[in-house]
């Protein structure tokens, strides 16, 4: 708690340094975004956070797990400063906090007090999960969403069936199924055609196609093959052979694509089942 209670001071010096300036502020925060992220992650998750800008005022808590044998956590609180038209400005609050040793196991003891009643809170889980951690348990228990991207993981599509453990426990997004939107909308366009569909080609990361050919597989109700070759990102599909139409427009940004997860609020059977195809 004495942690909790020097970042809360941290916090109000700061707000207080920012509305000096006579400048309207807002501080209304609309959830609490916690940002899991092993020290190989802080940097993209830095990247994508910057690129939301004002779209989410939040109270955003970087959880830095750092294993070892020294036990502690080191704080350190910023506040986001926006510009918005009408000469008004919106804070954001920044917590890093990094756990070291067994504080990195057990990070609801910190996060819990910090999080903002009466709001929804998100969890950005940067790489792979260890599935049977305590620290994913205590997230999982403590937030009200859980949003990872599966391309960040090795042993997909068989990862699938262990983030499907999670599935009743709490709502899960998903990256790399928010960017086969497109695709998936043009596949639906031939409907009813592709209802007999016996192979699906993907040129593409193996999460993209897994989740694409496991929406099919879940929707159609019938197994359908999987050809994939790699690339960075889905840059061609067929069915059965056949091109299908790529999306128009250009391709969301990491940010984009996190605030897009970050408006959601339910659960999505629709994913849940295309999971659990993909691994069959």
């Amino acid at each position: 708690m004495g942690v909790v209670a020097e970042i809360e001071r941290k916090l109000a010096r700061k707000r207080c340094r920012e509305e000096a300036d006579g400048v309207p502020e807002l501080r209304t925060s609309t959830m609490t975004h916690l940002v899991w992220a092993p020290p190989e992650w802080v940097g993209a998750a830095k990247r994508v956070l910057a690129g939301l800008a004002e779209r989410h005022p939040s109270r955003t808590i970087i959880l830095v797990p750092l294993p070892g044998s020294r036990t502690g956590v080191e704080a350190r609180a910023t506040i986001r400063d926006f510009e918005l038209p009408g000469g008004r400005e919106v804070l954001s609050e920044v917590i890093e906090l990094r756990l070291c040793g067994e504080a990195a196991s057990h990070p609801a003891s910190v996060v819990l007090p910090l999080l903002i009643s009466d709001l929804p809170a998100f969890c950005r889980w940067r790489g792979r999960p260890a599935w049977d951690s305590p620290a994913l348990a205590e997230i999982v228990e403590v937030c009200d969403r859980l949003v990872v991207d599966s391309s960040e993981w090795s042993g997909v599509p068989a990862a699938y069936a262990d983030l499907a453990h999670l599935f009743p426990r709490t709502a899960v997004s998903d990256i790399a199924w928010r960017r086969t939107l497109p695709w998936r909308a043009s596949l639906a366009a031939r409907w009813p055609g592709i209802r007999s569909v016996e192979r699906l080609t993907v040129e593409g990361p193996r999460a993209d196609a897994s989740l694409l050919v496991g929406w099919l597989r879940s929707r159609l109700r019938h197994e359908v093959a999987l050809t994939r070759r790699s690339a960075d990102i889905v840059s061609a599909v067929r069915v059965d052979g056949d091109p299908v139409d790529p999306p128009v427009g250009k391709a969301p940004s990491g940010s984009d694509l996190l605030s897009a997860e970050l408006d959601t609020l339910t659960r999505d059977p629709v994913y849940e089942a295309a999971a659990r195809a993909a691994v069959a």
